[in-house]
């Protein structure tokens, strides 16, 4: 599950670590819970393709799409690109049930939860209605950022709530200039990771750097694989090595 705040990159580092896992042996399946952004269909290079319908124990089910190793479900799938999804409260907690219950996954070993940013009608119900193991917070160094990330931290930690923590991971830590590989700008701050990790008794999962590549590579449906820049790749690599060693934290 990776929930975050606005604007920190949070679809990219879910279906980074979506693709990664699968190449750890682990089978994995995506939900994007973003109704009112879904990105998803687009990151994979599928954004023209559509579920088909199959038959399990007599009920109608949707088969999700399957790509680099991962199987996954998004409402971009249902609506015409550019359309506002006009929906609230218990329908669009209703229309994301849908998906996750009326989808046939098969085994799964991971199941990699994309919500939207901020807190409310997507989150609430979701946590409620499906045994959630934890949650991953995004953010970058930015205190802005980290005041945000805090707050859905303090939402899913409630003890109404009580999702355990899984770590950390601060997106764009740094910036490194192709041409001086050996430099680091530190664009957006330092340490909001780890401040953020201590505030929560939890652990940085794993920090990973500013590369274009990576924002380029995603509009075009491609993962981080078939990059030329091994340095995401390590880092992508290394958070999933911790996330599939963590235990998860209770508040």
């Amino acid at each position: 599950m990776v929930t975050v705040s606005k604007g920190v990159g949070k679809s990219t580092v879910a279906a980074n670590i979506a693709v990664s896992l699968p190449k750890q042996g682990y089978k994995t399946v995506l939900v994007d819970a973003d109704l009112y952004g879904p990105s998803i269909p687009v990151m994979f290079g599928v954004q023209n393709e559509s579920p088909s319908a199959g038959l399990k124990a007599g009920k109608e089910v949707l088969i999700p799409i399957e790509k680099y190793g991962v199987k996954f479900i998004s409402i971009g799938f249902f609506i015409q690109p550019g359309q506002s999804l006009i929906w609230r409260g218990p329908m669009a907690s209703n229309g994301l049930s849908q998906l996750f219950r009326g989808t046939d996954w098969e085994k799964t070993d991971y199941m990699i939860i994309d919500f939207p940013p901020g807190t409310g009608d997507i989150h609430l119900p979701t946590v409620k209605k499906i045994n959630i193991t934890g949650y991953i917070i995004v953010t970058t160094p930015q205190e802005l950022a980290i005041s945000d990330a805090r707050k859905a931290a303090s939402m899913f930690t409630d003890k109404n709530i009580n999702v355990s923590i899984l770590g950390i991971v601060e997106n764009m830590s740094w910036f490194t200039p192709k041409r001086h590989p050996g430099e680091k700008y530190f664009i957006f701050g330092q340490g909001g990771g780890e401040k953020l990790a201590r505030e929560f008794g939890t652990k940085l999962l794993g920090k990973i750097p500013l590369i274009m590549e990576v924002g380029e590579t995603s509009d075009k449906g491609v993962h981080i694989y078939n990059q030329t820049d091994k340095t995401i790749i390590d880092a992508f690599d290394n958070i999933v090595k911790q996330l599939t060693e963590t235990k998860p934290v209770e508040i």
